[in-house]
């Protein structure tokens, strides 16, 4: 039948060779009409001759796609975690969940490509590694959310303008901390009327001007103090809040 030669689509996953699966929604949908179309053969009295070879079929679809199931899930929280765990300052303040998430990406690394080499659908769902391995990779998986999710709270608490941000934009602002500029791309997020900032020329790390566009259109204003740039992102931003209330003040006293 068409589910001996089915195949699955695999795409590489950013610039890495790690094969990912797509149109598993599709494919999970086409397994369930399969599996429906074998149940409504198996009530009628003429499938008597197959009916061992039908309950079989039904028995491997059924299997087939639970197993999806299960491996689309953990597609997803591998591909949410991986950005953030195999490079920028996030996977230096978290080190042991990177290296958690290091052993994880290497057995779903091999999963994948092992998967792609096979391609056909029941096949690639019965194999006995991938069929282990995905419940340890979702526990694992999960932790690492858990911690990561605790990481956010923890900054957000240091600087609650930080609850204005969704997750997938904080984690941006925090993996590209140590890069004091980068943070000229979200400040609109943060701060009301607050477009950008500027950076001394010789020195990235101390803040000078701000840039705001407030009830008379585009405004620059020194700050009293230059700002210091340094250290986790939470903390040289309260001090650029404090340092803009007190420039704020000066004006307009």
């Amino acid at each position: 039948g068409i589910w001996q030669t089915r195949e699955m689509i695999f795409k590489d996953w950013k610039t890495r060779a790690v094969p990912t699966l797509q149109g598993t929604g599709a494919l999970m949908e086409e397994l369930e009409e399969a599996q429906m179309n074998l149940q409504t053969m198996l009530t009628m009295r003429h499938v008597t001759p197959f009916r061992e070879e039908a309950a079989a079929q039904l028995a491997a679809l059924s299997d087939a796609s639970d197993t999806l199931e299960r491996w689309a899930h953990i597609q997803l929280m591998w591909c949410s975690l991986e950005s953030v765990f195999t490079g920028g300052d996030i996977a230096k303040q978290l080190p042991m969940e990177a290296k958690k998430f290091s052993k994880v990406d290497k057995d779903w690394s091999k999963i994948m490509n092992k998967a792609a080499e096979t391609k056909l659908v029941v096949e690639c769902c019965q194999n006995e590694v991938l069929k282990q391995k995905l419940p340890e990779m979702h526990s694992e998986l999960e932790k690492c959310q858990k911690s990561l999710e605790g990481y956010l709270e923890a900054k957000r608490s240091k600087f609650p303008r930080f609850y204005f941000c969704s997750n997938s934009k904080l984690l941006i602002i925090l993996s590209q901390g140590s890069d004091p500029t980068s943070m000229n791309a979200h400040y609109e997020t943060v701060f009301d009327a607050l477009e950008r900032v500027d950076h001394d020329k010789k020195d990235r790390t101390i803040i000078r001007t701000m840039h705001g566009k407030g009830g008379k259109g585009h405004e620059q204003i020194m700050f009293i103090n230059p700002v210091p740039a340094v250290g986790n992102v939470e903390d040289w931003l309260t001090v650029l809040l404090k340092y803009m209330q007190q420039t704020m003040k000066y004006q307009c006293s």
